[in-house]
């Protein structure tokens, strides 16, 4: 049995990086940048106006103005702003020749139909200038990155609509037990409804990626191979709900080994999801986890999102933030690092939420993250800052 970081470290080392295409920008969205992306011009592309007002010379403040134009935003200027002279601009339009202030219409009063004054004091000079943000050639956005919807505003404003991008991986997921039944089907007194393969098929399309259900495999070495042959023809990750343990149907770790590949792992020093098995073949990856809703959960988050984002070519690392604990707190298990449901109240303190165990699948319903405590830690004190990790 090994270490999560361990774990975590040999995943990423034995993920390879799938191949690439081009996406359009309004399908990009959660999809992974293959290339860095340059500016094509400068960002603002000229000297912009920040506001409403009248462009002039900053020398020209205390005098009267006159106003030789009016130039709203998308028109190039036409006149130069000479000596104690002005342009009524509008946000974002051009600031003309001459001029090298704008002053807000709200700090001026009118003269006369043409001519207004300065009634303050002093003035920004309220110019975007040209390039202040991006210059022509700069990186905007760094290969490797999740696109989120600020980065697509970003795409486009350096007209970027072929998107360079990895290829998404498939997913498979595969649950296992003769006491599984699907969700439409009401359970008898020996059978439970099949709530992990949807969870993880979830939590696989939050990531961005196609997943699918292959189904529940019987408790029999036959069924659970077919099932998992028949999964690896499509699917570039399967991962397999249950029957990794060392039970007497728990038949996933001899079919896996059968199946010609590399177990990398088999137990993990983390509560929940001890029993947690990774192996590869090729570019082909299997993760096992423990079949209860919460094991199934924290695995995903913990160590297949990190292998879907390593296959994907992203820059993902685990967020962690330092909080404090809302009360006491006490476990009697202290052998291997726990991942626990927990809330933030509006305070920002870190609560622990009612949990029963790994099989206690409503304690995530109101969760806002996990809190991480280190193996051989059984107590911490109100007030203590412990690492919580967002879901």
């Amino acid at each position: 049995m090994i270490q999560f970081e361990e774990a975590l470290s040999i995943v990423n080392k034995v993920a390879n990086t799938i191949s690439t295409e081009k996406s359009n920008i309004r399908n990009s969205l959660r999809r992974v940048l293959s290339k860095n992306i340059y500016s094509d011009i400068d960002m603002p592309p000229f000297d912009k106006s920040a506001m409403d007002g009248y462009a002039c010379k900053k020398s020209d403040l205390n005098n009267p103005l006159k106003i030789i134009e009016v130039i709203p935003a998308g028109k190039i200027p036409e006149k130069t702003v000479e000596k104690n002279q002005c342009s009524k601009i509008m946000t974002g339009a051009p600031v003309p020749k001459g001029a090298d202030t704008v002053i807000m219409i709200e700090h001026t009063k009118q003269i006369s139909e043409d001519t207004i004054q300065f009634i303050k004091e002093n003035s920004k000079h309220n110019i975007c200038r040209k390039g202040e943000d991006v210059k022509k050639g700069d990186v905007v956005l760094k290969k490797g990155t999740i696109i989120c919807p600020e980065h697509i505003a970003v795409l486009a404003s350096v007209g970027v609509v072929d998107v360079p991008v990895y290829k998404k991986p498939k997913l498979s997921v595969i649950s296992t037990g003769n006491e599984l039944v699907e969700p439409n089907i009401k359970p008898n007194n020996s059978q439970i409804r099949n709530s992990n393969a949807f969870q993880l098929i979830a939590q696989a399309e939050k990531t961005g990626i196609e997943a699918e259900y292959a189904g529940i495999a019987e408790d029999t070495k036959r069924d659970t191979e077919n099932k998992i042959k028949n999964s690896l023809k499509n699917a570039d990750i399967v991962v397999i709900s249950g029957a990794v343990s060392v039970g007497d149907y728990d038949f996933v770790p001899a079919v896996i080994k059968k199946l010609g590949f590399t177990i990398h792992f088999h137990g993990i020093k983390i509560k929940p999801g001890k029993r947690t098995i990774f192996a590869s073949k090729s570019d082909k990856y299997i993760i096992g986890v423990p079949g209860n809703p919460v094991s199934s959960f924290v695995q995903f988050e913990m160590l297949i999102k990190p292998l879907i984002y390593k296959i994907c070519g992203a820059n993902y690392k685990h967020k962690y933030i330092k909080l404090p604990l809302y009360a006491d707190f006490k476990r009697k298990n202290t052998e291997r690092k726990a991942f626990e449901p927990v809330i933030i109240t509006e305070e920002g303190n870190v609560k622990k939420i009612e949990y029963h165990g790994s099989a206690h699948i409503n304690s995530l319903s109101y969760a806002d993250g996990l809190m991480i405590i280190n193996e051989g830690v059984s107590e911490l004190k109100k007030g203590e800052l412990v690492n919580v990790r967002p879901i």
